[in-house]
């Protein structure tokens, strides 16, 4: 069961869910790339290929764990927002106290649909989650469950 799942009250429904984007990967797999155009060079390009390699593997393997571990979603009461395994970062706010959900999305983000989200709330509160995947959805599913 997910973190969102977990969280909802009784009588509470998801309206929007989305993830961070694939971009996350998009690092490690030139990086393997890289090692994989070094490894046929002969025997220095191999090693250095394969070393390369070698961290692509645990980039990707950290970048996945980020990946599968971020939830962000939108019901009918809350916008709920966790990234994080090992050190956990959450944010639960009633869409009453959302002032603004700002989106911030470079020229790559608006064609491969990510960005990022700064939820502002009542009190100053402002959270900041980036590389989110559909954040344009995601800031429409706050306004029409909100209004």
């Amino acid at each position: 069961m997910s973190y969102v799942e977990r969280s909802l009250m009784p009588n509470e429904r998801v309206v929007f869910r989305t993830r961070l984007s694939g971009v996350l990967f998009a690092a490690p797999a030139a990086l393997a790339l890289a090692a994989l155009l070094l490894m046929p060079l002969g025997h220095p390009g191999l090693w250095t290929g394969l070393f390369l390699l070698l961290i692509a593997i645990v980039f990707t393997l950290l970048r996945l764990l980020s990946f599968v571990s971020s939830e962000f979603a939108v019901t009918d009461k809350r916008v709920i927002m966790k990234v994080g395994v090992l050190q956990r970062r959450t944010l639960e706010m009633q869409l009453a106290k959302v002032e603004a959900v700002a989106v911030t999305q470079s020229l790559a983000g608006r064609m491969l649909g990510y960005g990022d989200i700064l939820v502002s709330g009542t009190g100053g509160t402002k959270e900041l989650f980036r590389q989110i995947g559909r954040p344009l959805e995601f800031r429409r599913a706050v306004q029409m469950a909100s209004g």
